[in-house]
């Protein structure tokens, strides 16, 4: 009997489990909703490769990426040199990206436009 109950009671969780990966794959899921105090909740892309971002936190600035755009140093990041590239700033997960997974490490974008302002990327 009690042999008989467990089965049912492992039945039932992994049914239970199967409905829950179910749910997930139908996108009933809620999205995640990063915390930290330094996720970007918004973005605004201005001209000369400029970028006015806000924090969970509160925090806003600007950051300045057209002197690192052109640099030699720019690497991954010269395909931005492109303004209509450069336009298609987004957010996901909390860090400015575009597409071709660039993004920018938002936590030291944060730490440098609470101290300063402004991050001007070198």
């Amino acid at each position: 009997m009690l042999h008989e109950a467990l089965r049912r009671r492992s039945h039932k969780t992994a049914h239970e489990m199967t409905k829950n990966t179910s749910a997930e794959a139908a996108g009933l899921t809620p999205p995640v909703q990063p915390v930290a105090p330094w996720r970007i909740t918004h973005v605004e892309v201005l001209a000369g490769f400029c970028l006015r971002v806000g924090f969970n936190d509160g925090t806003e600035g600007d950051l300045e990426l057209a002197g690192f755009l052109n640099s030699g140093s720019a690497g991954v990041f010269a395909a931005l040199r492109d303004a209509n590239q450069f336009a298609q700033a987004r957010i996901e997960c909390g860090a400015v990206t575009w597409p071709g997974d660039l993004d920018l490490a938002p936590d030291a974008m944060h730490r440098a436009i609470k101290a300063r302002g402004t991050w001007i990327v070198e």
